[in-house]
């Protein structure tokens, strides 16, 4: 290789590495300069060839290489490269120093041509192994740096890919919220219904219950009245008796109508208790609990339900049997709530053997049975009827909302289930239910005391 040849390829190796850098490092800045180094090192070279005027661009060649080297030293962008461009120091050092030789002293440089020329080797071949060690480190930025780039672009998509998520779950959550609010509002509605007809449904069942309720305040009414009545007349005999001054006689009517007084305060609370219970299931419930006699509860009901049937059907009848456990005393509940229960229980069955008795099965007496119990921990109060039961298929959805199993018209599918919810959520406890197809069906009551 020709004097004038390697400081070409020189300066060409050192502008295509800065430029590769510049392009690898996104400095578009240094892009123009490079070009023009890289025109200028190829015009150099074409003059130097077309004139012939070796002598003169070799000192161009030196003073544009050193000019090339110090210029990219200085640079800061290019603080990488260093290592690189100091590799070309040696050999433009000693071509330098060779040149100057030559035009100074021929004769000096004739004796030790083949000392300068064994250093030239060896700046080519320390020049060599610069190159290729800076070669493979530039390989593997190259591969670091394509790394990095993949994982920026990574991290750009992933950034880009969070955004779109972020939108996405925005206007989901917009939604979703929208959903939200529209389900309660609806729940709302639902609750409220709910609300308005467990109220109809009881007074739709107070309007069946109203000739039971007649009937059940007639009795203490009656006694009432007749009391009322034997005591105005002993009232009279008293005074004659007082005018004829038989103070024994007195103290005997005054005795009688004492005791008349207590019969008749008896059957007045007796009515009034009727009554209230009336009332109370008309209300709305309270939700307070409150100390209850679980057994005059189911008896008043049982009662009410059974003439309250007897006056919307003159030919229904019935034998209506009752255990109560007396050691159960008062209980807390809501009365409204569990004399709802009971009176929706009842009824069913009355309804049960009435349809039974309507398919006229030989030796058939319809009964309802009502029992009370006390354990350890709980209170049960059971109605159980002889109808035809339950079917299988019914089973599973007994306490499900609108469902029943009555004719269309005869039920609203409500009172089973507003039961279930009164004794689990209100109560704590749990109502079950055992049927026998064709035999009869039993409902328990399970309340924690």
């Amino acid at each position: 290789m020709s004097l004038s040849v390697a400081p070409l390829v020189i300066s060409l190796i050192i502008a295509n590495r800065i430029r590769r850098y510049v392009k690898m490092n996104k400095l578009p800045l240094w892009e123009k300069p490079l070009k023009y180094i890289l025109f200028f090192s190829v015009f150099l070279f074409v003059t130097e060839v077309t004139l012939s005027a070796i002598e003169i661009t070799k000192w161009i060649w030196h003073i544009y290489l050193i000019a090339l080297i110090i210029f990219s030293l200085q640079q800061k962008d290019f603080l990488v490269l260093r290592m690189f461009i100091v590799a070309f120091v040696p050999y433009e050092f000693v071509a330098l120093f060779e040149d100057l030789a030559q035009v100074i002293n021929a004769d000096f440089y004739n004796t030790n041509e083949v000392y300068f020329n064994t250093a030239t080797s060896l700046t080519y071949i320390w020049l060599i192994a610069i190159l290729f060690s800076q070669n493979r480190q530039f390989k593997a930025a190259e591969k670091e740096r394509i790394k990095r780039q993949q994982e920026d672009e990574l991290n750009r998509a992933i950034a880009i890919r969070k955004v779109e998520l972020e939108v996405l779950v925005a206007e989901r959550t917009a939604e979703l919220t929208e959903q939200k609010e529209e389900l309660e509002h609806a729940l709302n509605e639902l609750r409220t219904t709910q609300t308005q007809l467990i109220q109809s449904e009881k007074m739709a069942s107070l309007g069946e219950l109203t000739a039971g309720i007649a009937h059940e305040i007639q009795n203490p009414l009656n006694f009432v009245n007749n009391f009322s009545e034997v005591n105005a007349e002993l009232i009279e005999e008293m005074k004659q008796e007082i005018d004829k001054g038989n103070m024994e006689e007195v103290k005997a009517l005054a005795d009688d109508i004492a005791l008349n007084e207590q019969k008749i305060t008896q059957h007045g609370k007796r009515a009034d208790a009727i009554v209230k219970g009336m009332l109370q299931h008309s209300r709305t419930s309270s939700g307070i609990k409150e100390p209850t006699n679980i057994n005059t509860l189911a008896d008043e009901y049982l009662r009410l339900a059974y003439h309250g049937l007897r006056a919307k059907d003159k030919s229904f009848n019935a034998t209506m049997k009752t255990d109560f456990d007396e050691t159960i005393g008062m209980i807390n509940i809501i009365q409204q709530d569990i004399g709802r229960v009971i009176l929706n229980l009842i009824t069913n069955a009355f309804y049960a053997v009435t349809e039974k008795k309507q398919q006229q099965p030989a030796g058939y007496e319809p009964t309802v049975s009502v029992f009370t119990k006390k354990t350890e921990t709980n209170v049960l109060i059971t109605v159980k009827d002889n109808g035809n039961g339950i079917p299988k298929a019914a089973m599973d959805k007994i306490f499900q909302p609108f469902f029943t199993t009555k004719p269309s018209g005869q039920g609203t599918g409500l009172g089973l289930s507003m039961s279930y919810e009164i004794i689990t959520n209100a109560h704590g406890g749990e109502l079950k239910v055992e049927s026998n197809e064709g035999v009869g069906a039993e409902f328990t009551i399970i309340l924690p005391v």
